[in-house]
C-alpha cells in the first residue's frame, strides 16, 4: 500500500535545499499559474517544497489552501515522481483557480514532469561541433 503522508524526508526543509534545485534545475514544467522545478537526485527520494509568496495571495488562508491542494496531488504522484527533488511556485492568478481545477492542472503538470525526469539529458551543441 503507497502511503500518503508528508512526513519531514519528503519536504525541502531549508535554503540549502531550495537553492539547490534552483542553481541545478534539470527540467522546468511552466503551467501559467505555477511552476515547477525540478532537479534529479542520486537516490530514489522524492522532495517537494512549496513557495507561496503573500503577492500570490495576500491571504493566509488562501495561500494555505493552495499549499494543500498541491501537497495532495503531490502524495498521490509521489511514487510517478522518484528521484527529484522538486520546487512549486505559485504565480500571479492562481488564487483565482478553484481546487478541483487546480488538481486537474497538477495532476497533468506532474505527468509532464516525470515525462521529462525519464528522458536522457540531450547534450547541447556548441559552435565548435560544427563540422565545415
Amino acid at each position: 500500500m503507497t502511503d500518503y503522508c508528508f512526513p519531514r524526508h519528503v519536504r525541502l526543509l531549508n535554503a540549502e535545499d531550495y537553492q539547490s534545485v534552483f542553481n541545478g534545475t534539470s527540467s522546468k514544467v511552466f503551467a501559467g499559474e505555477f511552476l515547477l522545478l525540478t532537479r534529479k537526485r542520486d537516490d530514489n527520494q522524492t522532495r517537494l517544497g512549496l513557495i507561496v509568496s503573500k503577492k500570490t495571495d495576500k491571504h493566509a488562508v488562501g495561500r494555505n489552501r493552495i499549499k494543500r491542494v498541491v501537497r495532495d496531488s503531490f502524495r498521490h504522484h509521489k511514487v510517478l515522481l522518484s528521484g527529484l527533488d522538486i520546487v512549486f511556485l505559485a504565480r500571479n492568478g492562481i488564487k483565482d483557480i478553484d481546487n478541483a481545477n487546480l488538481h486537474r492542472r497538477l495532476d497533468k503538470a506532474w505527468d509532464q514532469l516525470a515525462k521529462k525526469a525519464s528522458k536522457p539529458p540531450q547534450r547541447k551543441k556548441h559552435h565548435s561541433d560544427k563540422q565545415k
